[in-house]
């Protein structure tokens, strides 16, 4: 309880130096701590109320900020420069992109930067006069008790200004990480509806209209493809039995999307599901931010303590999630890596299993398959050097359409206003295909080019070639107190190591696929009813289905038989 104490007095005395260091201006050097007034009595609020919640630091008591969690990678390391050169513009990039900062967010963050080089100058220093007053003991001259009683001095001078520098960087890394992603300067400003079609290909879109007939879950009721009951009772809603035709469906666009992605060079992985979530919220997401955003609420495992498959870490059995998509597991993948700019890009294709808690929460889209807690993925993921990226992202997109063309569908493709961007993306392309059972467009991938956001939270290098020097070396941090103390090091002449780019873009989102191609293949039979209408005139499981007719990019991944159904109502698969 003591050091307890102790502890918030000593930050509560930092940042009451911190708001007093001038927002603008010369530095001023050689300064000592001023003491605080004591800090006001805290209660067990102090404490996280909640494991699930996101800590708070900083002068204002709601300041959101996202805590690390435990990890064994090394800290992040930011562009604070690039950060802090322009306030305003950072501060506009982050109220377009609908973060949830405080107002005076940047201007905290500038103040806890400038203490911050306060102290490491101070430090630098201290650490000089120590060199003189050891050099002094030495050799034996001037006052040898005067020399031991500077030297004593200085050392707990070190310890003081030491321990406050590392309750700065750690309160300064933890502003700093709360901001999202630069935008790309063609990105649309604003929500959703502001997105831009970049393109559109497939069948004629003005031609679709809305059509209830071809709603997929009455055609999937209609041949027992969807168990719903089964599913309320084993898990709940929205957690599908994917049967027959269902299955094999979602079988054959795994196989055929990792067929056109192994063809332009990405290599096939097999990730993980569970993750650590130091990794999820190095990523960009927020794995622990339920009741402050229940939309990136993430499935946290908890640990039995038992079981010959469960790691003797405790930190690691406490700190594991399902992963909501397989770009967590595939960026993991690359973590702590340094690679040769020869050796880039690297191009992964995964395929994983996604678990999304918010599935339930978005209305009629929860009706089907359009939105559920657990889905089937394929996963394009990239590492790249910095000048690669956008013609990656390209490469990707090109990647996508060709998938997407050969399942015959009509697309297009929309570059994503910034309120969609999330944390990580600089910038993000959608590709949407019109799905008539449901009346709208409905997305099916999207690709992101998140630059260095992730790679510096997951310290992703690379050592570029002898020829490319297009690359800054100001991005490195701000030397530790122990490297200060170091003299000048001849080891490495090339400056610091850049931090590589990562992109990902969904190959496969396979319920959306599925719906479709059900949606847009569904075949009604030429039968007149008894009152003289055409047997596909009504909805639902008497619409006089016929069967569905499928892409023929699809038939050679077929392993059952052209049949839609195994119950009473069958139907036949033409592939088209």
């Amino acid at each position: 309880m003591r050091s307890a104490k102790l502890k918030l007095r000593r930050l509560a005395s930092l940042r009451y130096y911190a708001s007093q260091v001038p927002s603008k201006g010369p530095l001023i050097y050689g300064f000592k701590p001023p003491a605080a007034p004591e800090p006001a009595q805290t209660g067990s609020s102090a404490a996280s109320a909640s494991s699930s919640a996101k800590s708070t630091t900083g002068s204002s008591p709601n300041r959101p900020t996202p805590s690390m969690p435990v990890s064994s990678l090394p800290k992040p390391r930011l562009d604070y420069n690039a950060l802090l050169s322009d306030p305003d513009h950072t501060t506009l990039n982050a109220i377009r992109r609908a973060s949830p900062l405080t107002r005076d967010h940047l201007s905290h963050l500038t103040r806890l930067r400038e203490t911050q080089l306060i102290l490491l100058q101070k430090l630098s220093t201290i650490r000089g006069k120590q060199k003189e007053i050891g050099s002094l003991i030495k050799t034996g001259l001037g006052d040898p008790e005067e020399n031991k009683r500077q030297a004593k001095k200085l050392k707990t001078r070190v310890k003081e200004y030491e321990a406050n520098l590392n309750e700065t960087e750690a309160e300064l890394l933890d502003l700093a990480l709360a901001l999202p992603n630069f935008s790309h300067p063609s990105s649309p400003v604003g929500e959703e509806a502001n997105a831009i079609t970049l393109e559109t290909f497939g069948p004629d879109t003005k031609l679709k209209q809305v059509d209830n007939r071809r709603d997929h879950v009455d055609f999937a009721s209609h041949y027992d493809l969807l168990d719903n009951d089964a599913s309320a009772t084993t898990t709940g809603g929205s957690w599908p039995f994917l049967k027959s035709t269902l299955a094999l469906l979602e079988q054959a666009l795994i196989n055929y999307a990792l067929s056109v992605a192994i063809r332009h060079g990405f290599t096939p992985v097999i990730p993980p599901d569970v993750v650590k979530s130091d990794i999820a919220w190095r990523c960009g997401f927020q794995p622990r931010d339920s009741h402050t955003n229940p939309s990136t609420q993430t499935y946290h495992l908890s640990p039995s303590g038992s079981g010959s498959g469960s790691s003797s870490d405790p930190s690691v059995q406490s700190h594991l999630c399902l992963a909501g998509t397989s770009e967590i597991p595939l960026a993991g993948l690359f973590a702590n890596r340094l690679f040769h700019e020869e050796d880039l890009p690297r191009k992964v294709v995964g395929v994983g299993r996604a678990f999304r808690a918010e599935a339930g929460a978005r209305g009629s889209d929860t009706r089907g398959l359009y939105r559920v807690h657990q889905f089937t993925k394929v996963e394009l993921f990239a590492v790249t050097a910095q000048n690669g990226s956008e013609g990656l992202m390209e490469e990707i997109r090109a990647v996508q359409k060709e998938i997407a063309q050969g399942l015959g569908l009509s697309v297009r493709v929309l570059d994503m206003p910034t309120e969609e961007l999330g944390a990580s993306a600089h910038r993000k392309y959608d590709m949407e295909a019109w799905m008539p059972g449901r009346g709208k467009w409905g997305e099916i991938t999207s690709t992101s080019n998140c630059t260095d956001y992730q790679s510096r939270r997951l310290s992703i290098t690379y050592r570029p070639s002898p020829s490319n020097t297009a690359f800054d070396p100001t991005q490195s941090p701000p030397p530790t107190p122990a490297e200060l103390a170091q003299p000048p090091s001849n080891k490495d002449k090339t400056g610091p190591f850049p931090f590589a780019h990562t992109l990902n873009g969904t190959a496969a989102a396979i319920p959306r696929l599925l719906v479709a191609l059900i949606e847009n293949g569904i075949r009604f039979n030429d039968v007149n009813n008894k009152d003289g209408s055409k047997a596909g005139a009504g909805a639902g499981a008497g619409a006089g289905y016929d069967g569905l007719d499928l892409p023929v990019a699809l038939q050679r991944f077929w392993v059952g038989r052209d049949v839609v159904g195994d119950g009473k109502n069958k139907g036949s698969i033409r592939w088209v």
